[in-house]
C-alpha cells in the first residue's frame, strides 16, 4: 500500500542557497510581494562574512598595520614591532560575528515577508524542490545561488593530511610557526602576506610560471618580488607531487626533487561551482558541467536562474550581487540590460594592493583585438616619491587601437583597488583615450600615475 502523499506547498519562488547573491534576489522578491523561500544548509551570507571576504580583510588590516609601522626609519627590523596573534584573531571572530549574524540575517528576510528554510535543497523536476522532506512547487521558477568550494587538486597524499582550507585559517587561534601554501593565487597571497606579517615563516608554491597567473605579468613580478623582501618564499613554475604529515610536519615534495616542510599546509587552489546533488538532471541540466550556464537575464532555462560562484563567472561578492539584481529584476518583469563583464572588476588585497578590471594584455590578444600598452611604475609619480617606504606599484592600460578606447587596465600600489575606480568607469563606458588624456587629475594622488601611463601609450 502506498503511503500518505507528500503535502506540497505552492510558492512563487524558492532561493536555494542564501549567500549573498541569494539573500539579496530572495530579499528583493519578498520586498515586492512574492511568496519566497529561502533555503540555506549552513549560514546566511554564505562564504564572504564569515569565512572570506570580511575576516580575512581585517586580518590584512592588522598586518598592514604592523607593515606600516616597521616601515618607520628606525623599526626596520621584523623583531621590533610585534603583535601576538591570538587576541587579534580573537578580536576579528568577535566582531565579523558581532556584524554578521545569521539569526539576524534570517529575521532580516522574514521581515521583508519571506519564509526561510533551514536545510539541503534539491530539484525533484520543473518547479519542484524537496528541501530534507519538505516539498515546494514554485509556480514562478527556482533560483541556484549555491556558490562553490575550495577545488582540491590531485595531489597524492593531499586526501590523507589534515591540510587547511582559507576557512580553517581565518578561524586559526595563532599564527603557526611556518606555513606551506599551494596556491599563489588572490588567497593564497592575502593568506601568505597576513600571516607572515604575524611572524609566521610562509612559503608560496604556485604551479604556473608567475604570481597572480590570472593578472598581468608585471603584477605578479611586483608581488614576487615585494614577497620575497619580507621574507616569504615564492617558488613559481613548481608543481607538487605528493604530500605527507609526520610527527606534527607537512612535507610537500616537488616535480623538481626538492622537499619543503612546514607546521602548517593550506591549500589555496581555487574554488569551484558543485552542481551534483541539487537534482540539477531533473529539469534537464548537466549536474557534471564545471558550471551553470545562464543568459544575460541569469537564465538557465525556463523557470531556472543561476546566481554568483555557481555560473563560473567568477567568485566574487560583486559578481553576485549584480547577477542577483538582474535575476530579481527578470523574475519580476522589470526591464534591464543584459548582463555586461566588460569592466569586471577585481581586487587582490595584497600590499601593494592589486585592482584590475576588463582584459588583461594576453587576453585582448587571445581574443583578435589590436593592443597598445602604456605603463607607469608608482614609485616615479610624485604621490610615490612622498609615500616612500611601502610605495611599490604600477599602472598598466591595455588599449584596443583600432577604437581608441580602454579595454582593460590595472592600478597596483598604495590604494590600489580605490585608485581602479576610475579606470572601471572608462573601460566600461567606453571613454575615449583622447579623452583620458584631457582629464584634470588631482595633484598629488595616487591616481595621476594614469595620466603617466597615458603618456607612455605614445
Amino acid at each position: 500500500m502506498a503511503g500518505p502523499k507528500q503535502h506540497t506547498d505552492a510558492v512563487d519562488a524558492v532561493v536555494i542557497g542564501m549567500g549573498v547573491g541569494g539573500e539579496h534576489i530572495a530579499g528583493r522578491l519578498a520586498e515586492a510581494g512574492l511568496d519566497v523561500v529561502g533555503v540555506e544548509a549552513e549560514l546566511v551570507g554564505g562564504e564572504c562574512p564569515y569565512w572570506a571576504c570580511i575576516p580575512s580583510k581585517m586580518m590584512i588590516r592588522a598586518g598592514n598595520l604592523l607593515a606600516e609601522a616597521r616601515r618607520v626609519p628606525g623599526m626596520s627590523g621584523r623583531t621590533e614591532v610585534t603583535a601576538d596573534f591570538g587576541p587579534v584573531a580573537a578580536r576579528i571572530r568577535d566582531e565579523a560575528t558581532d556584524d554578521w549574524d545569521d539569526k539576524v540575517a534570517v529575521d532580516r528576510f522574514t521581515g521583508k515577508g519571506g519564509r526561510f528554510v533551514r536545510g539541503r535543497a534539491r530539484l525533484t523536476g520543473p518547479g519542484q524542490v524537496d528541501v530534507d522532506g519538505q516539498a515546494f512547487t514554485a509556480r514562478r521558477g527556482v533560483v541556484l545561488a549555491t556558490g562553490s568550494r575550495p577545488w582540491i587538486p590531485p595531489v597524492p597524499g593531499l586526501d590523507r593530511v589534515p591540510y587547511w582550507t582559507n576557512r580553517d585559517a581565518v578561524s586559526a587561534k595563532e599564527a603557526p610557526e611556518s606555513l606551506l601554501i599551494l596556491g599563489g593565487g588572490a588567497i593564497g597571497a592575502e593568506l601568505a602576506q597576513a600571516f607572515a606579517r604575524f611572524g609566521t615563516g610562509v612559503t608560496v608554491v604556485e604551479a604556473a610560471d608567475r604570481m597572480l597567473p590570472s593578472e598581468e605579468p608585471e603584477t605578479g613580478a611586483l608581488v614576487a618580488d615585494v614577497f620575497g623582501a619580507e621574507g616569504i618564499t615564492v617558488r613559481t613554475g613548481a608543481r607538487a607531487t605528493g604530500v605527507r604529515h609526520e610527527a606534527g610536519t607537512f612535507r610537500l615534495s616537488l616535480e623538481d626533487g626538492a622537499e619543503l616542510t612546514g607546521r602548517r599546509l593550506l591549500v589555496a587552489t581555487g574554488r569551484r561551482a558543485v552542481l551534483t546533488g541539487l537534482g540539477v538532471e531533473h529539469v534537464g541540466l548537466d549536474p557534471d558541467a564545471r558550471a551553470l550556464e545562464v543568459d544575460g537575464r541569469m537564465r538557465a532555462m525556463d523557470g531556472v536562474w543561476g546566481v554568483g560562484d555557481v555560473t563560473g563567472r567568477g567568485a566574487f561578492t560583486h559578481v553576485a550581487m549584480y547577477q542577483g539584481e538582474l535575476a530579481a529584476r527578470d523574475i519580476l518583469g522589470s526591464p534591464a540590460p543584459d548582463a555586461d563583464y566588460r569592466a569586471l572588476p577585481r581586487v587582490t588585497f595584497t600590499d601593494p594592493e592589486v585592482g584590475s578590471v576588463g582584459l588583461t594584455e594576453h587576453a585582448a590578444r587571445e581574443s583578435g583585438i589590436a593592443v597598445r600598452t602604456g605603463l607607469a611604475r608608482v614609485p616615479s609619480s610624485t604621490r610615490g616619491w612622498i609615500h616612500k617606504a611601502g610605495n611599490d606599484g604600477l599602472v598598466k592600460l591595455v588599449v584596443d587601437a583600432g577604437r581608441g578606447v580602454l579595454v582593460g587596465a590595472t592600478s597596483a600600489g598604495p590604494m590600489g583597488g580605490e585608485v581602479l575606480y576610475g579606470l572601471a568607469v572608462a573601460v566600461h563606458a567606453d571613454v575615449p583615450v583622447d579623452r583620458l588624456r584631457h582629464m584634470i587629475y588631482a595633484y598629488p594622488t595616487f591616481h595621476r600615475a594614469v595620466e603617466d601611463a597615458l603618456r607612455d601609450l605614445g
